[in-house]
């Protein structure tokens, strides 16, 4: 247990402000777009990559970014990578040409693929395994549910006004946290042995292997795609064979690791998925504005906040798995509500029960899966650990939409499509329930040589 200095509740505040910047980061780009297009004259394909850049790096560095975490200290990483991030955030809006302003957008993907481990790693290393940290992590999962749904308010408000606002946002907050941080951050003991060992191999090929395959969903570039399925396998091979691997691969048969990643992995591709889809459904086949779009969505931000509150304490009653499972399958239900809508859904009798169940799913599931997958690790661990379920999000993200994308054009008509991409996105959900359900039933002890390893 490390807290050696720093006020556990205060650090959960800025810890929790932290991923709550990186997931407004991941909405704020969506309103603004055709705004940055009509004033630099930009086109489609540059203007995907100022989504696109961002999704690539961030899925690409997050399981090198909690590994150099551990490594490096928790704390000193989360600091330096969160001011690369305001940097980043200060020189977007200033710029006016096309792909610097990528560039920036690629930096701050990089850097909150640094911050989101260490500042997950940090929770769990501040507060101690049970129903505290449960509860730590409820309101961390709270966090970064509110900031994407503040970040699709906040895009279309600002966007009225100046679009470089969007870019600006990020800046204050960050600022006011680095202020703040050094005061309340624990700093624990220095890592032993952090620059001896360090596996750059298999660094080298998981971080390519996976910014090759988040680029190959993003893009639909099958080649691509092909390379990654290689790199990906030289590195198991590579970690098989390292005395000092960067991720053993024993992690994924400790406690419930390898099952909360899987689940994690079919719940972004449900909920991440739905959200892509259901945004284009508002606009598009029922004519609603970016920003009541983005009005529309705050109830299902409000039924996550209060769900996930509940969370900790249904966890430690009833356990990870019947909760996680429980809260897949009413977030599926919320998307199969979705189904009723039609062609003129009315907002107060179809859509906003449907977006209502689905945050009561959201907020009971997400919590769940980030406890179970870093239950039962020792603290050395728990920055790779984090980046493990940070990064199955990011990639299941992709999958989800470039899959939903995919089946949208299967039906007969725009609404049929739709309708299928609904379906196929509560599949994923009842996918990852059962996941959950037969994977988190149980928490097996960690083996006793993992938990000497690297100690």
């Amino acid at each position: 247990m490390t807290r050696t200095d720093g006020r556990p509740q205060a650090a959960l505040v800025l810890l929790c402000a932290a991923v709550f910047l990186d997931s407004m980061d991941l909405s704020l780009m969506g309103v603004a777009l055709p705004a940055i297009g009509r004033d630099l004259s930009l086109p489609a394909s540059t203007l995907q990559w100022l989504m696109s850049g961002y999704a690539v790096a961030y899925g690409g560095f997050l399981l090198l970014g909690g590994r150099i975490a551990d490594l490096f200290g928790r704390r000193r990483v989360f600091l330096l990578s969160l001011a690369v991030f305001a940097a980043a955030s200060l020189a977007g809006g200033l710029l006016s040409d096309g792909w610097p302003l990528v560039v920036t957008r690629v930096v701050k993907g990089v850097a909150a693929a640094h911050t989101a481990p260490a500042a997950l790693s940090l929770i769990t290393t501040t507060f101690a395994e049970g129903p505290r940290r449960n509860r730590a992590l409820g309101v961390y999962a709270l966090a970064g549910a509110t900031g994407y749904t503040a970040g699709l308010i906040a895009s279309g408000l600002l966007t009225e006004i100046s679009w470089r606002l969007v870019f600006f946002l990020p800046v204050p907050i960050a600022l006011l946290v680095l202020a703040v941080a050094p005061l309340a951050l624990p700093r624990g003991p220095q890592p032993p042995k952090a620059r001896e060992g360090f596996d750059a191999a298999g660094a080298v090929a998981v971080t390519g292997g996976v910014l090759l395959l988040v680029f190959a969903l993003t893009v639909k570039n099958w080649p691509a795609g092909v390379m990654a399925a290689l790199l990906l396998g030289a590195f198991v091979a590579i970690q098989r064979r390292r005395p000092a691997p960067l991720v053993p691969l024993e992690v994924f048969r400790s406690g419930t690791v390898g099952a909360a990643n899987l689940a994690a992995l079919a719940w972004a591709c449900a909920t991440i998925g739905w959200q892509f889809v259901a945004v284009l459904y508002l606009q598009q086949e029922l004519d609603h504005t970016a920003l009541a779009t983005g009005l529309g969505i705050v109830p299902m931000g409000v039924a996550i906040v209060v769900t996930a509150n509940l969370a900790g304490r249904l966890i430690s009653r009833w356990g990870l798995g019947r909760v996680a499972a429980a809260g897949l399958l009413v977030q599926g239900a919320g998307i199969l509500l979705f189904l009723r809508a039609g062609d003129t859904g009315d907002y107060v009798t179809t859509l906003l029960p449907a977006l209502v169940v689905h945050g009561v799913g959201n907020g009971l599931s997400f919590p769940s899966l980030n406890i179970a997958a870093v239950a039962g690790l020792p603290d050395e661990r728990q920055g790779l650990a984090s980046g493990l379920v940070t990064s199955a999000v990011q990639i299941g993200a992709g999958i989800g939409v470039v899959v939903l994308a995919a089946v949208m054009t299967l039906g007969g008509s725009t609404s049929a499509g739709y309708r299928i991409a609904f379906l196929t996105a509560s599949g994923f959900s009842l996918l990852g329930a059962l996941i959950a359900a037969l994977g988190l039933r149980l928490r097996r002890p960690v083996p006793a040589p993992f938990l000497k390893e690297t100690s």
